[in-house]
């Protein structure tokens, strides 16, 4: 930390951040802000809307004693109940085994090999990626947790912590493959869902203390530096100008948009939106200097390599996210952000500048596009709002094909929409059961930042609900689950909130 207070560079920032931050404080516009926001704050918390929200349902409390999370989970845990079984019946023998201590002790580690599978999926090429490792990955994954829980009585897959909402909509989404017009076409994106669901559940059983948890999260955000890295790399040398990922007229002399490992630009920035947040709490829960450079350099690289992404919906997306996280961190400071934003836009690269105001601009080919996709697919979803057509993107582009074509004679592949998507997937109530596993998620991790008493964990819960809005924002103008990589990712943050949410309750629990 010592190399960092000495830095003149540092000490000028540091400086430079300290006088705005005092001067805002006693300034006259900083202190109407702030009685205008206590006033509309105390008007928001005190109506009945918000009350209504902010309660815990009927659903909600009854899960961890209902039948069905009984069910399932000992369905889930059937595996883990039988390597007990094995283990308890030669027990002798199994004790004296150095195989079998040494493949317990991996098993134990299930939260390291978890995060380290993250960061290979992040490091893996597009060409040389199938999205069936995943499946392997994680049911290997699964069964090596399952080996650790034969010597370990505690060890087990913990559904009730995924809550009632995430189970519905998986049941949903079994629905959906099930009323498919084509099944053959839907299993595929079935294993996906299904492999996203099992990652989530491995973070949150897998994790019992802060510190296995910052490791999976250290680890992921270390694939996503070096995937940075060569994105940034890429931005420098230059890659080849693809005309479909940007109106060539609109964005004259923008150069060619990277991807690092990945499919496509948009693709790139989504997960750089959704994991680069975890380094704004691996710099605050840093014990020493190493650790607090390192995340700088890891937030350095994917911010540039985010901007050489030039995706407008990926920007939009970290802007949000890093409201969400200092309105978590310190809300008093959004407006200085919002101000001091503001004016850096004036000293942007002109390609980035000029990127930035085509933001809405219908006269963009790639905006004006996803329009007459919305179009096309409202015209589909009038006969099937209600069942939808199956599972996965397949089969809603087959289903397309029975529709009068867009404007240039083609069908749209999906419906460049996450929440649109679902609901022409699985119906009315899966899009429901989908919305209500998202702010049922939300709610539960502000409320749970709010009562935990670790302040390591509170950093990390606020980080990752802050990523997880920023791709909430994404999702609105972009399908981010065409690509499968993204869609476990998607995931994984889901079950890192809930892992902290757990984390969180524990340390309520050790403090009375």
């Amino acid at each position: 930390m010592t190399v960092v207070e000495n830095s003149i560079v540092c000490r000028f920032f540091l400086a430079l951040w300290s006088a705005l931050t005092g001067a805002w404080e006693n300034s006259g516009v900083g202190n109407a802000l702030r009685r205008f926001s206590r006033g509309v704050g105390e008007n928001i918390r005190g109506s009945v809307v918000c009350r209504f929200l902010w309660r815990e349902g009927a659903v909600a409390r009854s899960w961890p004693g209902s039948m069905t999370c009984g069910a399932l989970t000992a369905i889930l845990n059937i595996p883990c109940a039988l390597f007990r079984w094995i283990y308890k019946v030669g027990k002798g023998i199994w004790d004296g085994s150095l195989c079998f201590r040494a493949v317990s002790a991996l098993g134990g580690a299930t939260f390291f090999f978890t995060g380290a599978f993250l960061a290979v999926m992040l490091l893996v090429p597009h060409d040389s990626w199938n999205n069936m490792y995943a499946f392997v990955g994680v049911v290997g994954l699964f069964v090596l947790f399952a080996l650790g829980s034969a010597a370990r009585p505690s060890h087990r897959l913990e559904m009730v912590e995924l809550g009632p909402y995430l189970t519905l909509f998986m049941g949903f989404v079994c629905y959906a493959l099930l009323t498919s017009i084509s099944t053959r076409l839907s299993l595929r994106f079935f294993i996906f869902h299904l492999t996203a669901f099992l990652l989530a559940l491995l973070v949150v059983s897998s994790v019992k203390r802060y510190e296995q948890l910052q490791l999976i999260a250290v680890l992921a955000v270390a694939g996503l530096t070096v995937a940075a890295l060569y994105g940034c790399y890429q931005g420098v040398v230059g890659v080849d100008v693809v005309a479909n990922q940007q109106d060539m007229a609109v964005n004259a002399g923008m150069p060619g948009r990277v991807y690092s490992f990945f499919d496509n630009p948009n693709n790139f920035a989504e997960l750089l939106v959704m994991l680069t947040p975890l380094t704004f709490a691996l710099f605050l829960n840093a014990k020493g200097w190493r650790g607090r450079v390192a995340a700088l350099f890891s937030f350095a690289v994917c911010g540039i390599a985010l901007a050489f992404t030039y995706s407008r919906s990926g920007w939009l997306g970290f802007a949000l996210a890093g409201v969400v996280f200092l309105a978590f961190w310190n809300w008093k400071l959004i407006p200085l952000l919002v101000v001091l934003g503001l004016c850096c836009i004036p000293l942007l690269p002109e390609t980035i500048y000029n990127r930035i105001l085509t933001i809405g601009n219908m006269k963009d080919s790639s905006t004006s596009y996803r329009f007459a996709i919305y179009d096309a697919s409202a015209t589909l979803m009038k006969d099937y709002w209600l069942r939808g057509v199956g599972l996965g993107s397949d089969i809603l582009k087959q289903t397309f094909k029975g529709y009068p074509a867009m404007f240039d004679g083609n069908f749209p592949i999906h419906t460049h929409n996450n929440y649109l998507q679902v609901w022409a997937e699985t119906g009315l109530f899966g899009a429901l059961a989908f919305l209500g596993t998202l702010f049922y998620q939300l709610k539960t991790g502000v409320k749970s930042y709010l009562a935990c008493t670790d302040r390591r964990v509170k950093n990390l819960l606020a980080a990752a609900v802050a990523g997880f809005c920023g791709i909430l924002l994404i999702s609105v103008a972009e399908y981010t689950w065409f690509y499968p990589r993204n869609m476990f990712f998607y995931w994984f943050l889901f079950g890192v909130i809930t892992a902290c949410v757990k984390l969180g309750r524990q340390s309520v629990k050790q403090a009375v």
